[in-house]
């Protein structure tokens, strides 16, 4: 696996959505791969993977895992859809992620993530209790793959996530910092979270956006492209280097319009080399 700088510049993208030499064609080295709930991780997938991350010399840090059903239309919706806490599908999605961290250990990935869901503020919630042990599980499974296992902040104030991370008690769970997120869901400035949570920070989305509308109770914020939103790109990268993070800036954009995506990535790539000290 090739050395990465400090801070290098990295992009989060989708196997059923993106091309990797589209995404290695933006000038960056590494980045993060989501699975979708119906992407197909058969052997023949498996080896697809595996030839083209070589052929393109290209690093994925950490394999992203969403799930069939999951809708971020409001914090309703996600409440109800998002992540281990709907007990429909919990079973089936704990099952994917353990065949996910199989997928990635077969790439040679050291990391998976997801989003987990509302951790509740009750400790004695049986949904915390269930979903923590179900968490624990998950990460025993990760630890025999030789993986970390990120858990990505944003449907929960930080001093939330942070106490289930402490019970969780995996050392080799942490988590996805998305700065963008705090904001989206109205849970608290990212700056601050950055400084509650930074010890735990395994990876991190570089994402932009705007605040819920305060006059309409259950709305999302947001997404905008990266330098755009609320979030202060300088002021985040700070407190990355405060806390003493240096692992790659992975630029999540998840605009609909394909073509506007793409385009909003390049602006975010060349931001993030000049915020760096690497642009030409």
């Amino acid at each position: 696996m090739q050395s990465l700088d400090d801070l290098e510049v990295g992009v989060m993208f989708w196997a059923d959505r993106d091309h990797l030499a589209d995404i290695k064609a933006f000038g960056v080295r590494c980045g993060q791969l989501g699975i979708g709930g119906s992407t197909e991780l058969d052997a023949a997938a498996t080896a697809d993977w595996k030839a083209a991350i070589e052929q393109e010399q290209f690093t994925i840090g950490t394999v992203v895992a969403a799930y069939n059903g999951e809708s971020y239309t409001d914090i309703p919706t996600v409440q109800r859809t998002v992540g281990f806490f709907p007990h429909a599908t919990r079973q089936e999605r704990e099952r994917r992620t353990c065949e996910i961290s199989d997928f990635a250990h077969a790439l040679g990935v050291g990391s998976i993530a997801c989003h987990i869901g509302f951790v509740p503020e009750d400790a004695g919630d049986p949904d915390y209790v269930i979903v923590r042990d179900l968490v624990r599980r998950i990460a025993d499974h990760a630890a025999q793959n030789q993986q970390t296992f990120a858990l990505e902040t944003g449907q929960e104030p930080a001093p939330v996530l942070l106490r289930f991370l402490k019970d969780v008690d995996r050392p080799n769970v942490g988590i996805n910092f998305d700065p963008a997120n705090m904001i989206l869901y109205g849970t608290g400035d990212p700056i601050e979270a950055l400084g509650i949570l930074g010890p735990h920070v395994l990876s991190v989305h570089a994402k932009d956006g705007n605040w819920p509308p305060p006059d309409k109770a259950g709305a999302l914020g947001t997404e905008w492209p990266l330098g755009q939103g609320s979030v202060g790109i300088e002021r985040f990268l700070d407190k990355l280097k405060e806390v003493h993070f240096r692992g790659p800036l992975n630029i999540e954009r998840e605009a609909d319009n394909q073509e506007e995506r793409m385009l909003d990535i390049a602006m975010a790539v060349q931001l993030l080399n000049r915020l760096t000290g690497r642009a030409a």
